[in-house]
C-alpha cells in the first residue's frame, strides 16, 4: 500500500478540476478512501493508517493461529518460589545485606551451634504455637514475631531448616540488630560483634551446653611469651581468641601466613620490654605459642589494610593458597598434639575495592560432603569444574594483576577468600555428624509459614489458571469476529488494538471525537478508523455499547464540499501570493496606493490561511512557520500576534492603527503599495482599515510626539545644568574620603549611593531616564532614626560622601528626606546617634545567614597534580557599580565585620524613591541583609569547577554524594578544604564546617591503588554497632 501521504493527496486529486457545487457521490467516497482495497495478511508489516479498509497489524496476530497459554497472564509459577528437594534455602537481599546472609549461612551449617540455638528457652514462641483440636493456633490472630536475637536467630534456622520457600526474608533479625540495610558494613566487624553479642546472650540461658556454645566451638587459646635477652626470664601472658587474624601481604600460602602469626619479634630500642626480675628496661624477644585450639577454627585473612598514604583501606587482590585438609600439629605447642581441620567454608569478597562489593560463601554439607555457593537467594551445587573454592568464575582478572596459581590436588588458591573456616576432625571412625531436629514449637511456627506459602502458590495458580480460561474465550472471540470484520460500517482503530490487546479493559466504543460538526464521519479522521461488517458492528455495540454508529450514511457532503473550497481557494492563494511579492519588490514613489504595515504585509498569506479555515477547527495542516525562526502567530480567529509574549492580538492591517484609531505617525512600521496589490488583498481581508497614500497621520499622536519632544529638551537641559553643578560628583573625581580626612572641612555630609547611581543614568541619557527628584537618605537610618553603621565602617560601597558646597546644590536641585551630617571630632555623627541595638540586630543577622541557607551555589575546584592549597587561594572578591563600571573588579581591604554585607553582596538593591521623598527602611535593608551573605557578584569558574546546589544543613557526607556524581570521584577517595581548612566530619552539616554561600572547595582526588570499577552494592561507611 502507498504512504499515507500518497494515500491523502490522492483521495483529493480531484479537487483541481470539480468546482463546490459540482461534487459528486464518486467524489465522496473517493476522499473517504471506501474505494480502496484491503490488505491480505501479510502484504504489509504494519497497518496502512491510510486505508479505511486495511485490518492488518492491529494486533490480530497474537489470536490468529496456535497461542502459548502463558501469554495470557504475567504471573510466574508459583512453584519456581517452590523449594526443591534436597536443597538449601535462600536468604533475600535486603539491599546491601550480603554479607549478613554469608555469616547467616555459615553459622546455620554449623549444626552444633544449631543444635545450642534450638536448645534455647523461648517461652513466648512455646505459647504462640499451642495449636486447637482443628489445628490453629490459640488466641492468636497474628503472626510470630521474635523479639530477643536468640528468638530472631531460632526462628529462622528452623524456616532455613523446613521451611517449603526456596528463600526466607531475614528483614526481622536484621532490623533487631540495628543495622541499614542500605549500607554495607565490614564483614569482619559484623562477625565479631555478632558473636560477641550472641555470646552474652546466651550466657544468660540456664543450660550450660547453651551457655558456652561460643566458646566451645569458637574459642582457642594462645600465650605471648616474652623472653629477657639479659637474665633469661621467661613471663607468659595468656589469651583467648575467637579466631586468628593473618596477615597475607608477601604470603601466598596458607601456612606461611600462620608462620609469620608464631614468629618471633625482637623488642629493642624505644620499644624494650621492662624486666622484672632486672627491675630495668631490657633487649627481649616475644613471641606466640598456640595452647589450644577451638573446635571450628576461624582464619581472618586480612585483605583490607589501612593505606596511609591515601587515608583510606584498601584491598588486597593477592592470591592465598589454602588446603582442604589443615594439619594444626606443627604450630602447636606440643608439637606431639594431633590436631587435623576439615576446611568447611571458604567466605567471599567478590569486587577489588575495599568499600564496595558483594559477598558470598562456598558451604560443605556434612552430611554429604558436597559443596555449595550460596549466593543470597540464589543456592548452586558445585562440583567437578566448578569445584573452585574461593574462586568466582565471572570476575575476569585485569592485565595488570597476576594469574591464578595452579593448585595439587586437594588445595585451592584465591584472590578474594577474606575467611577460612575450618572444622576439627574427631578420632572416632564411626563419628557422623549429628542429626539436628528442629524443636516442636519451632516446627509448628514453620508448618504454619509453610501452609500460608502453599496458600498463597494455590492462589496464584487458580489466578493463572482465570487469566489461561479468559485469554481462551478471547482467542474464539477473535478469530470468530475477525472474519466478519471487512465491511461498510466504521468503528475506532485505537478501540480494535485495545479489543485485540488483552491486557486492557474492553471499554464500551466511543465515535463521538470523529464526528463533523453536521454529526457525521470528518474526512480528516479517516486515518482514525476501520472499516468493518454490519454484522461484526452488531456484536461489538451489542457486547460492548457505545456509539454513535458511523456507516455509508455518515459520509460528510458539506464537509468534502467545503474541503473542495478551502483546497480551491488555497491553490488560488499561492498564485496571488507569488504576484503581490512580486509586486511589491517594486518601489512605489508616486502618491497613489494604500499603506499597510509591514507586520502584516509579512503574514498576510498566513492569515488567510487561517481565515479559509477557521470554521474547520481540526484540518491537519501547519501554520507555515518556519523552524527556528520568529514569525507571526495566527490564531483561530484570523488575527495574529507577533510574538507568543505579546498581550494584544491584532487584526490585518491593524499593526498600523494608533490607539485613536487613526494612522500610526512611524513611517518605519508602514508600507505604501499600489492599487492593485490593495485589490489583490482586499479579497481576502474585506474588513481591514484601509489608509490612502494621502491620508494625513494621527493628530493626536502628533501633539504627544511634539509635547516628548520638547519634553527630552528640557530634561536634557536640566541633566546639562545639574552636571555642570556637581561635575566632580558626576567624573567620581575629587572626592572626600572617611578614612584619611580632608584638612579643609570639618564636616561632610552623605547620601544614598544609588541615588548618585541613578542620577548618573540620568545625566547619561536624559532622553531615556526619568530624573531624579528626591534623595532617600531615610533607607540609611533603622526604624529609630540612628545609624546601624559605626563612623569606621562607612565606605563608598555603602553611601556617597559629599562635600558642604556639594551638599548645598543637592538641597537646591532635589528634595533632601533625611539630612546626615558628619563631624571630624570624636568620630561620631553630628546629627545622628548610633542605634546600638539596630546595629547588633544586623551583624546577628549576618552570622545567622551564614549559617543557615537553602538552594545556595558552592563552587568545586578539582586540585590535579599534587597543587598546593593555599590558605589564600580563595578566588577574588569583586563587587560591581553602575551598569557602565559591571566589569570593574574592585579590591577589598577592610575586614571589618560591618560589611560583610557589602563586601560580600551581589548588586545593589535599588531603593525604590516615593514622590513624597520619604523612605522606610525594613524593605531595602531586609533585602540588604539577606543579600549580605553572598561573595561576590559574578564568580569567575575556572578549568575543572563545578556548581553544586547545596544548604546548610546538609552534611559533608551527602556533599560528598554529589561530587561523586559529578567528578566520578569516590566519597571515600575525596579530599576537600575550604579557607585552607580540611573538611573531615562526614556528620557535620556545611554550616558548622563553615561553608558559606559561594565558598570554593578544593578537591583533591586519591588515585586508586587497584581498579575501582567493581562497585556492585553500595559505599559503606567506615564503622557500625548494633542497636539493642
Amino acid at each position: 500500500m502507498a504512504p499515507r501521504l500518497q494515500l491523502e493527496r490522492a483521495a483529493w486529486r480531484w479537487v483541481e478540476s470539480v468546482r463546490p457545487e459540482d461534487v459528486t457521490a464518486e467524489n465522496i467516497e473517493t476522499a473517504y478512501r471506501v474505494l480502496l482495497e484491503g490488505c491480505k495478511r501479510g502484504a504489509c508489516r504494519r497497518n496502512c493508517k491510510g486505508n479505511p479498509n486495511c485490518l492488518v497489524g492491529i494486533g490480530e496476530h497474537i489470536w490468529l493461529g496456535e497461542i502459548d497459554e502463558n501469554t495470557f497472564h504475567n504471573i510466574d509459577d508459583p512453584n519456581s518460589e517452590r523449594r526443591s528437594k534436597n536443597t538449601f534455602v535462600g536468604l533475600t537481599n535486603l539491599g546491601a545485606t550480603c554479607y549478613v546472609n554469608t555469616f547467616l549461612q555459615v553459622w546455620f551449617h554449623n549444626l552444633e551451634m544449631r543444635q545450642a540455638i534450638y536448645l534455647c528457652q523461648n517461652s513466648r514462641a512455646e505459647e504462640f504455637a499451642v495449636e486447637d483440636d482443628t489445628g490453629n493456633f490459640n488466641n492468636h490472630s497474628n503472626d510470630y514475631e521474635p523479639q530477643e536475637i536468640c528468638e530472631h536467630l531460632q526462628y529462622l534456622f528452623a524456616l532455613l531448616q523446613n521451611s517449603n520457600r526456596r528463600y526466607i526474608d531475614p528483614s526481622g533479625l536484621v532490623k533487631a540488630l540495628g543495622l541499614d540495610t542500605g549500607q554495607q558494613q565490614d564483614a569482619q566487624e559484623f562477625s565479631k560483634l555478632f558473636l560477641s553479642l550472641l555470646e552474652d546472650t546466651l550466657s544468660k540461658q540456664k543450660n550450660p551446653n547453651v551457655q558456652n556454645i561460643i566458646q566451645q566451638q569458637f574459642c582457642g587459646q594462645f600465650a605471648y611469651i616474652t623472653v629477657c635477652n639479659h637474665c633469661g626470664r621467661e613471663s607468659q601472658l595468656l589469651s583467648r581468641f575467637y579466631e586468628l587474624e593473618l596477615n597475607i601481604q608477601g604470603h601466598k600460602q596458607l601456612s606461611d601466613c600462620v608462620t609469620e602469626f608464631l614468629k618471633e619479634e625482637k623488642l629493642e630500642g624505644d620499644n624494650r620490654y621492662f624486666c622484672e626480675n632486672c627491675q630495668s628496661k631490657q633487649n627481649a624477644t616475644r613471641e606466640i605459642r598456640l595452647l589450644n585450639l577451638p573446635h571450628t577454627l576461624n582464619f581472618q585473612l586480612m585483605r583490607f589494610v589501612f593505606d596511609r598514604q591515601t587515608g583510606h583501606k584498601k584491598k588486597l587482590n593477592t592470591y592465598i593458597g589454602f588446603p582442604e585438609i589443615l594439619d594444626m600439629g606443627p604450630f602447636l605447642e606440643k608439637k606431639d598434639e594431633k590436631c587435623v581441620y576439615e576446611l568447611n567454608a571458604v567466605l567471599i569478597h567478590r569486587g577489588v575495592s575495599a568499600y564496595s562489593g558483594h559477598y558470598i560463601a562456598h558451604l560443605r554439607d556434612g552430611r554429604t560432603n558436597d559443596w555449595y555457593k550460596f549466593n543470597d537467594e540464589e543456592i548452586e551445587k558445585m562440583e567437578g569444574k566448578k569445584l573452585q573454592l574461593g574462586s568466582e568464575e565471572d570476575i575476569e582478572p585485569s592485565k595488570s594483576q597476576t594469574r591464578k596459581p595452579k593448585c595439587i590436588k586437594g588445595y585451592h588458591s584465591s584472590r578474594n577468600a577474606y575467611m577460612l573456616v575450618y572444622k576439627r576432625q574427631v578420632e572416632e571412625v564411626s563419628h557422623s555428624e549429628p542429626n539436628v531436629q528442629v524443636p516442636d514449637f519451632l516446627q509448628r511456627l514453620v508448618d504454619r509459614d509453610n501452609r500460608k506459602f502453599e496458600e498463597w502458590c494455590h492462589e496464584m495458580a487458580e489466578m493463572r489458571k482465570q487469566s489461561v480460561d479468559k485469554g481462551k474465550a478471547k482467542h474464539e472471540e477473535v478469530k470468530e469476529i475477525y472474519e466478519l470484520l471487512p465491511a461498510f460500517e466504521f468503528i475506532p482503530l485505537e478501540w480494535l488494538r485495545k479489543w485485540l490487546d488483552d491486557s486492557t479493559v474492553t471499554k464500551p466504543i466511543d465515535n463521538s471525537k470523529f464526528s463533523c460538526c453536521h454529526g457525521k464521519l470528518h474526512p480528516d479522521k479517516i486515518e482514525d478508523v476501520k472499516r468493518i461488517s454490519q454484522k461484526a458492528a452488531d456484536i461489538f455495540f451489542n457486547r460492548y455499547g457505545g456509539g454513535p454508529r458511523l456507516d455509508n450514511s455518515s459520509l460528510c457532503r458539506e464537509c468534502v464540499v467545503e474541503r473542495c473550497r478551502v483546497l480551491r481557494l488555497k491553490n488560488q492563494l499561492n498564485e496571488d501570493y507569488k504576484v503581490i511579492s512580486n509586486m511589491v519588490k517594486i518601489s512605489n514613489n508616486s502618491n497613489q496606493g494604500y499603506w499597510i504595515g509591514k507586520a502584516s504585509l509579512r503574514s498576510w498569506r498566513q492569515l488567510a490561511l487561517e481565515q479559509l479555515e477557521e470554521e474547520d477547527d481540526e484540518l491537519k495542516h501547519t501554520n507555515g512557520k518556519p523552524n527556528g525562526e520568529s514569525i507571526s502567530v495566527l490564531d483561530a480567529g484570523g488575527k495574529y500576534k507577533k510574538d507568543d509574549n505579546d498581550d494584544e492580538n491584532l487584526n490585518f492591517n491593524e499593526d498600523i492603527l494608533c490607539s485613536h484609531g487613526g494612522l500610526c505617525t512611524s513611517e518605519n512600521e508602514r508600507k505604501l503599495v499600489s492599487n492593485e496589490v490593495w485589490n489583490r488583498l482586499k479579497t481576502y481581508f474585506p474588513k481591514a482599515p484601509e489608509f490612502p497614500a494621502r491620508q494625513e497621520s494621527c493628530p493626536k499622536c502628533k501633539t504627544l510626539e511634539r509635547e516628548c519632544e520638547e519634553s527630552e529638551a528640557l530634561n536634557k537641559m536640566i541633566a546639562n545644568d545639574q552636571k555642570m553643578a556637581l561635575l566632580n560628583l558626576f567624573q567620581d573625581k575629587n572626592r572626600p574620603s572617611l578614612q584619611k580626612w580632608p584638612t579643609e572641612t570639618d564636616h561632610l555630609y552623605i547620601v544614598s549611593l544609588f541615588f548618585v547611581e541613578e542620577w548618573r543614568k540620568f545625566i547619561r541619557r536624559p532622553g531615556r531616564c526619568t530624573p531624579v527628584s528626591s534623595v532617600a537618605n531615610g533607607a540609611l537610618l533603622c526604624p529609630h532614626g540612628g545609624l546601624m553603621f559605626t563612623y569606621e565602617s562607612m565606605s563608598k560601597e555603602t553611601v556617597a560622601v559629599l562635600w558642604p558646597s556639594e551638599w548645598e546644590i543637592i538641597n537646591r536641585f532635589f528634595l533632601v528626606d533625611q539630612t546626615i551630617k558628619l563631624s571630624r571630632n570624636y568620630r561620631q555623627t553630628s546629627t545622628r546617634y548610633l542605634c546600638l541595638e539596630c546595629r547588633e540586630g544586623l551583624l546577628f543577622q549576618q552570622q545567622r545567614d551564614l549559617r543557615e541557607y537553602t538552594q545556595a551555589t558552592v563552587y568545586i575546584r578539582k586540585i590535579v597534580d599534587n597543587t598546593k592549597i593555599m590558605k589564600d587561594a580563595a578566588p577574588e572578591l569583586n563587587v560591581s557599580g553602575s551598569e557602565a563600571e559591571d566589569e570593574r573588579e574592585v579590591k577589598i581591604g577592610d575586614n571589618d565585620p560591618d560589611f560583610n554585607q557589602i563586601n560580600n553582596g551581589a548588586k545593589r538593591q535599588k531603593l525604590s524613591v516615593p514622590s513624597s521623598g520619604s523612605c522606610t527602611l525594613s524593605s531595602s535593608f531586609i533585602s540588604h541583609q539577606k543579600q549580605g551573605i553572598r561573595r561576590s557578584t559574578r564568580h569567575r569558574k575556572v578549568r575543572g569547577e563545578k556548581a553544586l546546589i547545596v544548604s546548610a544543613n546538609q552534611t559533608l557526607k551527602e556533599l560528598k554524594i554529589q561530587i561523586m556524581h559529578a567528578f566520578s570521584v569516590a566519597p571515600f577517595d575525596q579530599n576537600l578544604s575550604v579557607d585552607g581548612r580540611c573538611l573531615t566530619e562526614d556528620s557535620a552539616t556545611l554550616g558548622s564546617l563553615g561553608v558559606v554561600p559561594e565558598s570554593v572547595i578544593f578537591l583533591k582526588a586519591d588515585e586508586p591503588i587497584a581498579d575501582y570499577s567493581a562497585m556492585d552494592d553500595v559505599l559503606q561507611g567506615k564503622s557500625f554497632s548494633f542497636c539493642d
